[in-house]
């Protein structure tokens, strides 16, 4: 395979998103766009990877760190002007140049390659399009191409004649070029356009004029060439990413109670067999092993479940939570780097924030890990089959032994051996009568209010 080069344009100023963040950098399923489609062309293994910037570009270059090179489009003039300024990255690349766009983030990497396959086949193409076959073409521009792809003539809708208008086949804006002959054509685009912009596309009718083939690759799924320029547009691809993942992860064995109402993340990984009740919400960073079950309105992120384990409902596992097989937390638990030992239950009202809990303790209701002092966190471990008492307060840094029991309302500062008792309470002072006295004053009180 000749060795590729990714041209990712991100120079607009997407006024539609109305946001401060730039509009390649909005999240779908917990990553960027732009990171989407970076991942897609990342599978090929390009030789380059350039990212054209221009509004909000100190935010594109941050993100993009050592990953890309990237290089400013200013002023903004079409997007074959946007392409040039990736010339100069690219020196002495000779090689396939594929240019796509930071606001089409569902590209998969077969689409690409097979661009890539038929820039390369014998005909010698001087440009390859990606094009698309939507329900409703609408004002995009037509690829006008016979049956073998090859394509006869590129036209703007406006441009185009009742015929032309007629096609089906539209243009994505993706492309790929020798780079040779891209540098070549783009310099001979002109602007004498309403716009007064130049246009990639305008590459493929030069060359043709020249002689040269042109040819089409069509996509089997239009939603993968569906741009995203406000967030009415960005809800949609959400809406699209999860609908797939949910049919996906289905197909793989894992039961979705009300599939409609569960939300995964890009990264997001589940084993067969573990069941997902309604309204469960998966961020970055989760992996479930086989058995277990997720019940509803728990919210995940930064976690591994592990076999058989059981999770809320209404549980809230954050970064660094680990549960291993068998465990169990239930309705408002809250674990944050944190491993919940085999076999473990924190069943309900609990917080376990930097803690280990070893196997088959127990914590009780209302347990909390007392692990920041307002300045820095402490870490609180707790043995195997150790009994947590019911409103107990662990105070890190502190260790609770094997077999141990914290007595209920217990506020435990210092260590407790394997197998001890521990209990912390104030002594319980019984005044007889007091209360009685108490309201009969404060009756009189209100009374005495009321008449004033």
């Amino acid at each position: 395979m000749n060795q590729f080069a990714a041209v990712i344009l991100a120079a607009g100023k997407g006024t539609r998103m109305k946001s401060d963040l730039h509009k390649v950098l909005h999240p779908i399923a917990g990553r960027a766009m732009i990171d989407h489609l970076m991942a897609s062309v990342d599978q090929l293994q390009p030789a380059e990877k350039v990212v054209v910037v221009g509004a909000g570009r100190e935010q594109i270059e941050s993100a993009m760190a050592d990953r890309a090179r990237t290089c400013l489009q200013e002023p903004q003039l079409g997007t074959g002007h946007a392409v040039q300024q990736a010339q100069a990255q690219l020196a002495g690349f000779d090689g396939d140049v594929l240019v796509m766009y930071g606001d089409v983030p569902f590209v998969r990497a077969a689409t690409m390659q097979a661009m890539l396959d038929r820039l390369n086949e014998g005909d010698g193409p001087a440009a390859v399009v990606l094009a698309f076959e939507p329900e409703d073409a609408l004002s995009y521009g037509r690829v006008i191409a016979d049956g073998a792809g090859r394509i006869s003539k590129m036209v703007e809708f406006k441009d185009a004649d009742a015929a032309e208008r007629a096609c089906g086949l539209c243009n994505s804006g993706l492309m790929a070029a020798k780079a040779a002959d891209l540098w070549a054509l783009l310099d001979r685009v002109g602007n004498d356009n309403a716009q007064g912009e130049y246009y990639l596309p305008d590459i493929v009718n030069i060359a043709i004029s020249d002689g040269r083939v042109c040819a089409a690759v069509t996509t089997d799924d239009p939603n993968e060439v569906s741009g995203i320029n406000s967030r009415g547009e960005l809800a949609n691809a959400e809406a699209q990413w999860q609908q797939e993942q949910r049919e996906h992860w289905m197909a793989q064995g894992v039961t979705l109670r009300a599939p409609e109402s569960v939300f995964f993340s890009y990264d997001t990984r589940l084993a067969n067999d573990v069941t997902v009740e309604p309204n469960v919400v998966f961020g970055p960073g989760v992996t479930v092993a086989q058995g277990a079950t997720i019940r509803a309105f728990s919210h995940l992120e930064g976690a591994t479940i592990g076999e058989a384990c059981s999770v809320g409902p209404y549980a809230r596992l954050r970064p660094g939570a680990v549960m291993e097989k068998g465990s169990k937390v239930g309705n408002f638990v809250e674990m944050k780097k944190a491993v919940l030992g085999e076999g473990a239950k924190a069943s309900h009202l609990t917080y376990l924030g930097d803690a280990i809990v070893g196997k088959d303790a127990n914590i009780g209701a209302g347990t909390i890990t007392c692990n920041y002092d307002g300045y820095f966190k402490y870490q609180t471990e707790i043995g195997d089959r150790a009994f947590i008492g019911s409103n107990s307060s662990l105070i890190a840094p502190v260790k609770i032994g094997k077999d141990a029991i914290v007595a209920a309302g217990s506020a435990v500062s210092r260590d407790v051996g394997d197998g001890e008792l521990r209990m912390v309470r104030a002594e319980q002072l019984v005044k007889q009568g007091w209360a009685d006295r108490f309201h009969d004053t404060m009756k009189k009180k209100k009374a005495a209010a009321k008449k004033d």
